[in-house]
């Protein structure tokens, strides 16, 4: 992997956000289009904020959460309406947003017409994930009912996953849509996860779902 270290995480946080938005509009004069695919969570806020504001022709880029828990917008755990909130505003607010949630008792009912949705966007031109302490990414869990299949290399765009550690059932996309990314980012903040990242270099996929994205990915780290 190669990792970038930050004196503090304004700067990785602006740093960043230059760097995607560059790509972005790379993707753009090359392809006509280009499709953005980001992490929930309270991590990434900040460069969402920045890319919301940045001089870029939004109206050809679509946005694709990595993951989505199995809850409408109107909770407050929906990825989606954190994006929509802090990503999908200002000048971002012309991006397209790929849906990642669709009304259902569960993700198994909504799984090909999601994928669907998302097949036209791929592949990803700009990939940013996020990481746990335990070395999940998107919701590629250790121990996932589904995370055997979700890392085959013959992996639909979509699985649904359920795992202990991620309460509600997810939606996520597959590790091969995620390695086939133009362009990967991992956003990681605090001496914990960068300890976790370093010992996912030396542990089976199993155990350490992110290594599927590793080897392409630049890691963005500061304290």
């Amino acid at each position: 992997m190669n990792f970038e270290s930050y004196p503090d995480r304004e700067m990785l946080m602006m740093g960043l956000a230059d760097r995607i938005a560059s790509q972005l509009r790379a993707a753009i004069n090359n392809e006509g289009r280009a499709t953005l695919s980001v992490p929930g969570g309270s991590t990434p806020g900040p460069i969402f904020d920045i890319l919301s504001d940045i001089d870029l022709d939004w109206s050809k880029v679509a946005v694709l959460l990595n993951d989505e828990r199995w809850v409408p917008e109107t909770s407050e755990r929906s990825n989606t309406r954190l994006i929509r909130a802090r990503l999908l505003t200002g000048r971002a607010a012309a991006a397209t947003l790929v849906p990642l949630y669709a009304e259902a008792e569960q993700p198994e009912d909504k799984m090909t017409e999601l994928a669907a949705g998302i097949e036209p966007h791929l592949p990803i031109s700009v990939l940013l994930l996020g990481m746990g302490a335990d070395m999940h990414t998107a919701s590629l869990f250790p121990g996932a009912d589904r995370l055997k299949e979700a890392l085959s290399n013959e992996a639909p765009i979509l699985l649904p996953m359920r795992a202990e550690a991620a309460g509600e059932p997810r939606i996520t996309l597959s590790a091969p849509v995620l390695r086939d990314a133009m362009h990967t980012h991992i956003l990681i903040t605090g001496p914990e996860k960068r300890a976790a990242i370093e010992a996912a270099e030396k542990l089976p996929v199993e155990q350490a779902p992110v290594r599927a994205v590793l080897k392409d990915a630049t890691v963005h780290w500061a304290e």
